[in-house]
């Protein structure tokens, strides 16, 4: 399912190039396959759209004005700007999404779903008459917006910018290569069950994660219930931002907080350690089955995938290459960079 025919096949030695595409149809197609049972082609017209609404959605929010659509809302429906482009691009995707549900609907075998689309469907014709269910078609569209939005983004995101560390930081992807070297061979894929006996590698990723502090404030929550909480009280319905920087950067919870630096998370002997501080997914009641469960499949096969078959380099040298984020609002999110790829023998 991870596999990607265009990404395993693709060398550029003597030419520099820009994985921000790649990466980004090689993530959003995972998930395609998942909510709706296939994959599409790079140059299908409908996934092209779909890429380009969750660029535009995301830009949006990194911005200023999505900033302030964030905390205003319902005044920036009525104020004229590029947004309203926007949220013309999220409707005509939540057309789509319906479409196919509906298309689905109506040939549905609810012993045998196919996709998520075909699961839900199941689930909401059980409940159709129970009331206050939470399995309707809003929440369809709704569920299925943010497996793209946040699944393709985030990944993608951590992907291009793990990449641009190991260019960095050369003697960690030799590390890296080493032990897949070791585990993994050169004759198969890296799978899921290989990470237990991957520690550098799979330090070096909640590394990536940690160190780029891709989502400073994550999603907002809301108190479900009045809350007391180190003295302040929350009323119910409260929305409540955890600043998730304040917990990744803590000297008293890192060895190294302020750079780039695997020993993080292994102990003295080599292996991976875990630490209760790492919140990169968030914090809080249903972080969400992008946020965690799937990105942690997808991070660790896709990069350890590419780092068996190719050795990636920069345009410049590694002292050069400024790692800082491109902007820094909603989201952290990487700069945009030429490298080479060299297929490994």
């Amino acid at each position: 399912m991870f596999k990607s025919k265009t990404l395993c096949n693709l060398s550029f030695p003597d030419s520099a190039f820009n994985p921000h595409h790649l990466l980004c149809n090689a993530v959003s197609n995972v998930i395609c396959s998942i909510v709706f049972g296939k994959r599409f082609e790079y140059d299908d017209q409908q996934f092209k759209f779909l890429q380009q609404s969750i660029d535009a959605y995301f830009h949006f929010l990194s911005s200023s004005k999505g900033q302030f659509f964030n905390m205003f809302p319902r005044l920036a429906w009525y104020l004229p700007g590029p947004h309203h482009e926007v949220f013309q691009h999220l409707e005509k995707v939540r057309n789509y999404i319906e479409q196919e549900a509906k298309q689905r609907l109506s040939h549905l075998d609810i012993n045998s779903p196919q996709d998520y689309i075909e699961a839900f469907l199941v689930r909401m014709l059980e409940q159709e008459h129970k009331p206050g269910s939470e399995f309707h078609f809003d929440n369809l569209v709704s569920s299925i917006w943010n497996l793209f939005s946040a699944g393709t983004e985030t990944t993608s995101s951590t992907l291009r910018h793990g990449l641009l560390l190991m260019m960095k930081y050369p003697h960690v992807q030799e590390r890296i290569q080493k032990e897949i070297d070791e585990v993994v061979g050169s004759s198969r894929s890296p799978s899921v069950q290989d990470r237990q006996n991957m520690p550098y590698t799979d330090a070096v990723i909640h590394e990536v994660q940690r160190s780029m502090d891709l989502t400073p404030t994550s999603v907002p929550h809301k108190t479900m219930r009045d809350t007391e909480f180190k003295g302040y009280f929350l009323p119910e319905g409260t929305m409540v931002l955890t600043l998730l920087s304040s917990v990744l950067s803590d000297p008293k919870l890192w060895k190294n907080p302020d750079a780039f630096d695997p020993e993080n998370f292994l102990d003295e002997n080599g292996s991976f350690k875990k630490n209760d501080a790492f919140l990169a997914f968030g914090l809080g009641w249903k972080t969400g089955l992008s946020r965690e469960g799937l990105a942690r499949v997808e991070l660790f096969l896709l990069f350890s995938s590419l780092l068996q078959r190719f050795t990636f380099r920069a345009t410049q040298p590694p002292e050069e290459i400024d790692t800082s984020p491109a902007c820094c609002s909603f989201g952290r999110l990487p700069r945009t960079y030429n490298c080479y790829a060299q297929l490994r023998e």
